[in-house]
């Protein structure tokens, strides 16, 4: 015990000490519920065998119950086209916002604090907001596109099969932008302006220099910020919940809130805890990805 607290007096083991805190605390608050979802998964549970934990077992029989269901292609596509367009429009629209912040002007720094208020702002709150904005009859977007000429009536955006999984994706881009160009942003400027000036008196010109220079430089920022936003997009639940509740019909149903109905709308845990796992697996791989792209940069 002496030799215990003396090497936290003197610093050996001192690091040691910080390490195993934090990660006691999430395996307790984390690593236990992940282990009691993915042991669910495997059983059958119902309301009378939810405060047991020992159940019995049914193999991949859930997987297979879930795969059978009708409505669950659908969903995955929904989950599918939901994810890439979510993080496509986000990288696009926040990569452009910071190539344009990225030319100092006047009111830049007060410009682009602005643009962190959809951040900032919690999702059910985005969504209440978004809720008017899409309004069939009343709603901003409409009133724009009819006066652009691009439609002739209102687009009922909430409550039509077709358009109601985007609408979700413009709220869903509009909320995650900022983050995109926030780090982007970092990204650039850690990129040395020397070589924009060497590239510049070679003859290089602005695309030549974005795609030779600004995107090879920037590739460790791009995996990570597209890795993050995969593991975000898959954990949002509250725009889904504000906006559509999934419907009309499942049209735009996506795994993560298909997963909350099962498991407190329907009491089928077992199935909820099934849609969870497999996507366990796609935050895990988005992980994998965030970890290779971040391990070459360099730590002052």
């Amino acid at each position: 015990m002496r030799r215990i607290l003396s090497s936290l007096t003197d610093g050996r083991g001192f690091d040691i000490t910080l390490v195993v805190f934090p990660l006691a605390f999430l395996f307790l608050l984390s690593g236990l519920p992940l282990i009691y979802n993915v042991l669910m998964s495997f059983q059958q549970v119902d309301m009378f065998s939810m405060g047991t934990f020992i159940r019995p077992f049914v193999g991949l029989q859930n997987y297979i119950d879930l795969f059978k269901q009708p409505e669950t292609r659908g969903i995955l596509a929904n989950t599918g086209i939901f994810v890439v367009s979510s993080i496509a429009g986000q990288f696009l629209i926040g990569f452009g916002l910071a190539l344009f912040f990225w030319v100092d002007f006047p009111g830049a720094s007060w410009l682009r604090g602005l643009f962190l208020v959809s951040w900032v702002m919690p999702g059910l709150v985005v969504g209440a907001v978004w809720n008017w904005i899409l309004s069939g009859d009343f709603g901003v977007l409409n009133f724009i596109l009819k006066e652009s000429g691009i439609i002739s009536s209102n687009i009922f955006w909430r409550s039509d099969p077709h358009y109601s999984l985007w609408a979700v994706i413009l709220a869903n881009i509009w909320l995650g932008t900022s983050f995109n160009m926030i780090l982007l942003s970092v990204g650039l400027s850690g990129i040395p302006k020397d070589l924009f000036e060497a590239s510049e008196l070679d003859g290089a010109n602005v695309f030549q220099r974005f795609w030779t220079i600004t995107l090879p430089m920037m590739r460790s920022t791009i995996g990570a910020v597209i890795s993050l936003g995969l593991i975000f997009t898959l954990q949002q639940f509250d725009l889904f919940a504000a906006i559509t509740d999934g419907g009309p019909n499942n049209s735009s149903n996506v795994a993560q809130f298909w997963a909350w109905d099962l498991s407190f709308r329907q009491y089928d845990f077992a199935k909820g805890a099934t849609i969870s796992v497999i996507m366990l697996v796609f935050v895990m791989a988005a992980s994998v990805i965030y970890v290779r792209s971040t391990r070459h940069e360099v730590r002052g």
